[in-house]
């Protein structure tokens, strides 16, 4: 090797190494980084390199999201969008804008609106009536644990005051019983199910939309935590798969299988042989994916302890487990015995609970075969459990975004948990005390898939736009360092991309550059920072 064909100079590099964890040149050659360093590596710049200064900027690994579904974010950017926006009144105005720019559409779809924006986080049917009264309307709520319906598309799927409630889901009603046009987790594909599918360019062009937004974010590999149909959603697999074969997808993707949680381990040579045929290219399907429990904002999420009430009085209510714990054990130890990875949705403590329950069932059943489980989301953690994911080696895997401040945890959310479990909450800190593994993702389209804004959110356990001094349990804050390890080392780790995640040579040239070194600014200022450049294997794919 005489000449480079990539070579960043005038650093910071931030390496992700624990070998050397700064530098300030890096060198690449066809797909892969070949020197990091200092001064030296400048000898590697020939007439045909490109140079790239980093002075008042910062090179990192690539960003990767441990948790995220991208073809539905992609789909939804193009659907009715209700983000950016807690009030009614734009929620509605926008609506009807979408409705009367589309009146070729059968049914209005989309969502992002907030909980908070309603009493109870509960909106109504007649609200969306008021604005399309003659097509059916559905939108998922920002964190998709809930969608929003009129009357037309509640008639249409035939609920009325005597129609029960699904196993895993709940119908909410007015007085009378009839369906308030609020629907809570199973629920939802009581009407989903009846929306025209999506096509297969549909899916694709979903696809290629969500990943032109997160390498502009510096994201160079995630892992779709939803493989499979599930709530009225399609199957996303046949897009990665295209796109995997015709070189559009320049993303490293691994994709979670959905466990269908109505069925037991007869599904499981269904998984084997999806992931033999979802694997092609940059896109691999070795994981699985369980959703163990709710959210706690509509009471969902399994608690050891039951849920409190308006007065602070203790309900009949512990929350959902989806799957029987019994049962989860069982069909974790034989997941792992074909070597699959379970992804784990594990929301409140009993949740996590059950889900180290299982993965140490499968240690004991099969030995240690590094796997890499992970639990994601995490919101309540029981102290005692917290010491398990080192001892199991199960990653936690977090959604900083999510632990700060804001209507949705201060209304909907602490009150009904009391202060002792609230303090429980995103113990990002206590978890790297106790010797975790951290990945990080942001279940966009659920909330931002922005990694600077989660960051910034880890650090200093405030919202980036916060206007108050509050912190929000500042013990579980992380330093900067570790939290950038969680969204590249870490993150790569839970994807099996062993060569990426860490800039060292002989590893993948998945790259970000930013604007600025977060490392040497204020922390209250890592929000400010913005992408410059995206490299995947050498290649740019983002570039302002």
């Amino acid at each position: 090797m005489t000449t480079a064909d990539l070579v960043f100079t005038r650093g910071p590099v931030f390496t992700a190494d624990p070998a050397r964890t700064r530098a300030s040149s890096l060198a690449v050659v066809g797909e892969r980084i070949v020197a990091v360093g200092h001064d030296e590596v400048r000898d590697l710049v020939g007439p045909g390199t490109e140079v790239v200064d980093l002075t008042g900027k910062l090179l990192l690994p690539g960003f990767q999201d441990a948790h995220v579904h991208a073809v539905s974010g992609g789909k939804e950017l193009a659907e009715c969008d209700l983000t950016g926006t807690v009030g009614v009144a734009d929620y509605l105005e926008r609506i009807r804008r979408y409705a009367d720019a589309h009146p070729e559409h059968a049914w209005i779809t989309g969502g992002g609106w907030s909980m908070e924006s309603f009493e109870g986080g509960l909106p109504t049917r007649q609200l969306l009536d008021s604005v399309v009264p003659d097509r059916p309307v559905l939108l998922s709520n920002r964190d998709h644990h809930g969608a929003w319906a009129n009357s037309r598309a509640l008639a249409l799927a035939g609920l009325a005051a005597e129609s029960p409630d699904p196993a895993d889901g709940r119908i909410e009603r007015e007085a009378d019983g009839s369906p308030s046009g609020m629907l809570q987790e199973g629920a939802i594909g009581l009407v989903a199910r009846l929306v025209p599918p999506a096509t297969a360019a549909d899916r694709l062009a979903g696809l290629l939309r969500a990943q032109r937004l997160l390498h502009s974010l510096g994201i160079t590999a995630w892992q779709d935590a939803l493989l499979g149909s599930f709530g009225g959603m399609a199957d996303p697999s046949d897009a990665y798969l295209t796109a995997a074969e015709d070189g559009s997808l320049t993303a490293r993707v691994t994709g979670a299988l959905w466990w269908d949680r109505e069925r037991g381990a007869e599904q499981i040579p269904e998984l084997v042989a999806r992931r033999e045929k979802f694997s092609s290219g940059r896109f691999r399907a070795g994981s699985v994916k369980i959703m163990q429990d709710g959210i706690a904002e509509n009471f969902t999420a399994a608690m050891t302890s039951p849920y409190l009430d308006g007065c602070g009085c203790a309900t009949a209510n512990s929350g959902l487990s989806f799957v029987d714990p019994g049962a989860l054990r069982g069909y974790v130890a034989a997941l792992d015995a074909l070597d699959f990875q379970v992804h784990f949705h594990a929301l409140g403590d009993r949740a996590v609970r059950e889900a180290l329950d299982a993965v140490e069932a499968a240690i004991a059943a099969n030995g240690r075969r590094g796997n890499r489980h992970h639990l994601a989301h995490l919101q309540v953690v029981h102290p005692e459990d917290v010491a398990r994911f080192a001892r199991l080696g199960a990653i936690a895997n977090i959604q900083p975004l999510w632990a700060a401040h804001e209507p949705q945890m201060d209304q909907l959310t602490i009150p009904f948990l009391g202060p002792e479990r609230a303090a429980w909450q995103y113990p990002f800190g206590d978890l790297v005390r106790a010797g975790a593994t951290l990945a990080a993702g942001s279940d966009w389209p659920v909330s931002s898939p922005d990694p600077i804004a989660g960051l910034h959110v880890a650090v200093n356990r405030r919202d980036p736009g916060a206007t108050d001094d509050r912190v929000f349990y500042a013990e579980q804050r992380l330093d900067l360092t570790t939290a950038l390890a969680a969204y590249t080392a870490g993150t790569a780790h839970v994807n099996r991309l062993d060569d990426t995640g860490s800039l060292r040579p002989g590893h993948l040239a998945d790259l970000v550059v930013l604007d600025r070194d977060i490392l040497t600014g204020p922390p209250e200022e890592i929000a400010e920072a913005r992408v410059e450049r995206t490299y995947v294997g050498g290649r740019l794919v983002h570039a302002v």
